[in-house]
């Protein structure tokens, strides 16, 4: 699945969702993990709910975004288009998160997690 971080240099999630000027986007498995692309932001116009639009639609291929901070706004357009926030608080090295978040899949994930793996895969009918 690929999920995206808020990082000036790839090396730690440092950055608040609404200013930061580019993703960088891994693919990660239960057993693999790599570096895939910096997604830059560009500019949006200078509306607020244009940008954060703009950055919702930049990820849509991905399934988590780890930030250091997010709005309530910003994080509702996000879950409106199957993107789960993930919230650090503080500065945190993409690869520890990289690391526990195959730990998870490795085991026995959570409902939310299970899905966001899925978020590609079309809707089954034995869904919700």
């Amino acid at each position: 699945m690929k999920v995206a971080f808020t990082s000036m240099t790839g090396e730690m999630i440092d950055q608040h969702f609404g200013q930061a000027d580019s993703f960088r986007i891994w693919e990660i498995g239960p057993d693999q993990a790599s570096f895939l692309e910096t997604l830059s932001v560009g500019s949006h116009g200078s509306d607020e709910e244009d940008k954060i639009s703009a950055r919702a639609e930049l990820l849509q291929e991905c399934a988590i975004v780890y930030t250091m901070q997010i709005g309530g706004p910003a994080a509702a357009k996000l879950v409106a288009k199957r993107i789960h926030p993930m919230k650090t608080n503080s500065e945190v090295p993409v690869a520890e998160i990289v690391e526990k978040l195959q730990e998870v899949l490795r085991g026995n994930p959570p409902p939310w997690l299970r899905k966001a793996q899925n978020k590609d895969a079309r809707p089954s009918f034995m869904e919700d």
